[in-house]
């Protein structure tokens, strides 16, 4: 097969400038072929170099005495005692599942969990975070069914629990959806496996699913806005098969017992070529590959094909050559594919070889640390007019626009999906603040939440970076977890213009502050550039995926409320309205600025929480909504009426940051005032859980009718 001529309209499909293939010439000093000139693309895309956003991630502090591996590897590892580790990392999708949602988030759940085994984890939960388009958009209902039945589809087939998550909706995600996975494992401390290839002459082994043409270009696809052309990029969809993912795990985690694996990695963005120039790189060596070796389900396919092929369910090892039988023993077992495709070499080269005949021949260092890396220019966001309007409206009609909106109507219609209980540790389904797993075999639990406030992020980046944070380490210390560490999923429009490109350098800003003051590190994550169709971007939306241990099972604060109970606020509260869930939902308006975030009183008041959980029948924290949405949603869950004291929109409304509703005892209230005074913290009762209404001040409406508007809302919105 002619190989295409190199023309710069070839280079631009390849999502190269002209200054980067100048860069390319000068690094091969010759012409590239045309399987060279993909290798590039595939590494040098945003999606696989990051070139945009290196300078300000290496800001980001990855570091802490219970991290035993930060961000570089396939997913991070951290330590939670008795030698025993946490291993996850969250994932974008979104460019795939907007196109096609069923495979595009199915094989969004399934690379994230080969992130996490291929490190010698076995996946024991999963999250999921997701943004639509308006509910009447043409497209988002489609979007909606598709990316939850696929997410669905994927992780049940496997048989992980899915935990957690969010969805919401703005017209900011119309023409780009996001579809964030998360997934964790738990492994032994000193079992974890790395991607750094050692030895020269050690064979390349190519291990699981065949190789196909399914997402040829896919990381490429995934660099780049969305035009009219969109239809045109069905094919770099990848194509899932949980069952073989399955197999693929089980055999992985048995080779793992034989010492027969130096180094692996997961055949993800860019399939072949990223995996096997990251060993070479990582270990000092280089690589040569001879493609007629790799196991294909398609004829005639080219070096080009084989390359960029993100075919799912693969993984490329460095193998012991000693244990060779043993290994391929293993695959033959499970019935995938074990395939020595190469070797380890001594000289710097990536050499790509089809029968017989030499398609690329590159520096393989050069390769994996020379992409081009920018300093974009970038303008930070104006600091917008505060919000101080008073808003009039009955505190009841209030609570019935955000319950009756499908951004925070109830989400069982999504998790009920899932399978939430396989493997029979799933101490907290979704839908009641973090997610909790018992470590199986210990009295120990790991709570997990995904969080972030697109709206505070584009009004004020540095506090909306703050606030994921702070509200993720709020979710975990309401189920009374020591926040571990975290992982990001920073989803931005086109870094090439300043002002998206200020966006993501505030946010930045924002969450290296709060996860130094929480202690929360960043030991993995994700870059999601170019989020724009037709020039119109998404939110800034940079999630934040947050771990936390809980010692004991006992030490979990519940979440269920009693008649009777007493409800108490910690924090103050001064009723701020910019940028509220109610000012979006009841008026339709996107004014004001983020609420600040106090890290200091969120510190304080996070470690009040956890010292005094024996006094707390049931916690949550308080963000979107306010304490209005917080004591409805405590109420509902327990089909318990609540009244509070206040009928005002700023007290029941506004979303002050640093506040958790708590419900206990009259006797446990008592002890309760005591430990705050004693900490300096503000705690003072609200009101009190009994009967059958929801009751704010002098205005009510019965629990049973607020609770169908809740319960049915969001079905009717988008399924």
């Amino acid at each position: 097969m002619t190989e295409p001529a190199i023309t710069p309209e070839l280079i631009a499909s390849h999502g190269l400038s002209p200054d980067e293939y100048a860069r390319i010439l000068e690094i091969v000093g010759r012409e590239p072929s045309f399987t060279e000139l993909g290798i590039f693309s595939a590494m040098w895309n945003e999606h696989c170099s990051y070139k945009s956003s290196k300078k300000w991630l290496r800001t980001l502090p990855t570091t802490g005495p219970q991290v035993i591996c930060g961000p570089g590897e396939n997913a991070g590892v951290v330590d939670i005692g008795d030698g025993q580790a946490v291993v996850f990392k969250m994932e974008s999708h979104n460019h795939p599942s907007y196109i096609e949602p069923y495979q595009g988030a199915a094989t969004g759940v399934g690379g994230i969990l080969r992130d996490v085994f291929t490190m010698g984890a076995r996946p024991i939960a999963a999250m999921n975070s997701l943004s639509f388009g308006a509910p009447s958009h043409p497209k988002t209902r489609q979007l909606v069914n598709g990316v939850v039945e696929g997410i669905g589809g994927y992780g049940n087939c496997f048989g992980v629990p899915t935990v957690g998550g969010e969805v919401r909706f703005d017209p900011a995600y119309n023409g780009n959806c996001l579809v964030n996975a998360f997934a964790a494992g738990l492994a032994d401390a000193d079992k974890i496996f790395y991607s750094a290839a050692s030895g020269v002459g050690m064979p390349v082994v190519y291990l699981g699913a065949k190789t196909g043409r399914d997402g040829v270009g896919g990381a490429t696809m995934a660099s780049a806005e969305f035009d009219d052309t969109i239809e045109e990029k069905r094919p770099t969809v990848q194509v899932g098969d949980p069952f073989t993912e399955k197999r693929l795990m089980e055999a992985t985690l048995e080779l793992m017992k034989t010492g027969a694996v130096i180094s692996i990695q997961d055949m993800g963005a860019a399939g072949l070529t990223c995996s096997a120039v990251e060993m070479g790189d990582k270990g000092n060596l280089g690589v040569r590959l001879d493609l007629e070796n790799v196991p294909v389900r398609e004829e005639a396919m080219t070096a080009y094909e084989m390359m960029l092929s993100e075919s799912q369910e693969r993984m490329l090892m460095v193998l012991r050559p000693e244990l060779e039988s043993q290994a391929k023993a293993v695959f033959d077992k499970w019935d995938l594919d074990f395939a020595i495709v190469g070797e380890t070499i001594a000289e710097d080269r990536f050499l790509i070889v089809h029968h017989g005949e030499v398609k690329a021949d590159l520096p393989l260092k050069t390769l994996a640390g020379t992409a081009p890396e920018y300093d974009r220019p970038w303008e930070p966001t104006p600091a917008p007019a505060p919000f101080d309007e008073a808003l009039d409206i009955d505190a009841i009609d209030g609570l019935k626009a955000l319950i009756t909106s499908p951004n925070y109507a109830s989400k069982a219609w999504v998790y009920t999906q899932y399978d939430t209980m396989v493997m029979a540790d799933t101490v907290r389904i979704p839908g009641l603040g973090a997610g909790i797993v018992r470590v199986h075999g210990t009295d120990k639990a790991l709570a997990f939440t995904s969080d972030v406030t697109p709206r505070y992020v584009k009004a004020n980046p540095v506090e909306g970076g703050k606030q994921a944070v702070a509200e993720a380490y709020r979710n975990l210390t309401a189920v009374g977890a020591i926040p571990l560490a975290t992982t990001d999923n920073m989803n931005f429009g086109n870094p090439e213009k300043p002002q998206i490109m200020g966006q993501f350098v505030g946010a930045i800003q924002g969450i290296g502050a709060a996860v130094e003051a929480l202690d929360m590190p960043i030991v993995s994550g994700n870059v999601s550039l170019y989020n724009e169709t037709d020039g119109a971007a998404i939110l800034p939306t940079p999630t934040i995926g947050a771990v936390g241990l809980i010692a004991h099972t006992d030490d979990i604060i519940g979440c269920d409320v009693r008649a009777g109970h007493v409800a108490l606020l910690l924090g103050d509260t001064t009723g701020h309205l910019g940028q509220s869930a109610l000012l979006a939902e009841a008026f339709g308006r996107a004014e004001g600025d983020a609420p600040p975030v106090d890290l200091d009183k969120e510190a304080a008041h996070g470690a009040f929480i956890r010292d005094s959980h024996n006094l707390i029948e049931a916690c949550s924290d308080l963000s979107d909504g306010g304490l209005a949405l917080a004591a409805f949603e405590m109420a509902e869950k327990s089909g318990v009426g609540i009244h509070l004291e206040t009928d005002d929109a700023g007290a029941l409304f506004g979303e002050d940051q640093g506040r958790y509703l708590i419900a206990c005892s009259v006797e446990q209230a008592e002890a309760l005032a005591a430990a705050a005074t004693a900490a300096g913290v503000m705690l003072n009762p609200v009101g009190q859980f009994g009967g059958d209404e929801i009751s704010f001040g002098n205005t009510s409406a019965p629990l049973a009718a607020l609770s169908d508007l809740y319960r049915g809302s969001f079905a009717a919105a988008v399924a």
